[in-house]
């Protein structure tokens, strides 16, 4: 699957670029869908189901694994392909290993506190409660010597 560099306005405006350490971990939405994402480019999915963009596959129950892959240039056009060599970026390749099923994920918003949503159309976004957004993040916590008392 091949991706031209043509995304609206919109995508191209609120689009995150990360890198792929940033990327590893689960991801959850209000709605209760979950992507884990691994270091090796493996990835488990719950209620994936429930996204429109499911209903582009086979057989949408039976999304819950596969493998990802940022897009990144594909030669010296603009076309841009996926690849597992690629360490950073703002759209991602969600293939499904049942059903040969491959869906796009867009990250928007802030490179910092990013969310995901896979669609077909990044201009579309997502529906209000299909951003995914990280959970794993570790709370930045100062350590109790470190605290200033009056």
């Amino acid at each position: 699957m091949a991706l031209t560099v043509s995304c609206g306005l919109a995508a191209a405006l609120y689009a995150a670029e990360i890198p792929a350490d940033q990327l590893e971990g689960r991801w959850a939405s209000e709605a209760g869908t979950s992507l884990t994402f691994r270091a090796d480019h493996t990835f488990t999915s719950q209620h994936f189901d429930k996204l429109p963009v499911a209903s582009l596959c086979n057989d949408p129950s039976a999304m819950s694994s596969g493998r990802w892959a940022f897009y990144g240039p594909a030669g010296t056009g603009k076309n841009y392909t996926a690849d597992e060599a690629v360490t950073h970026g703002s759209v991602l390749s969600l293939t499904f290993s049942v059903g040969d099923c491959t869906v796009g994920a867009y990250l928007f918003g802030d490179e910092d506190d990013p969310v995901l949503c896979p669609t077909d159309d990044p201009d579309d976004g997502c529906p209000s409660k299909g951003y995914l957004r990280r959970t794993n993040q570790a709370e930045k916590r100062v350590p109790d010597h470190e605290h200033v008392h009056p």
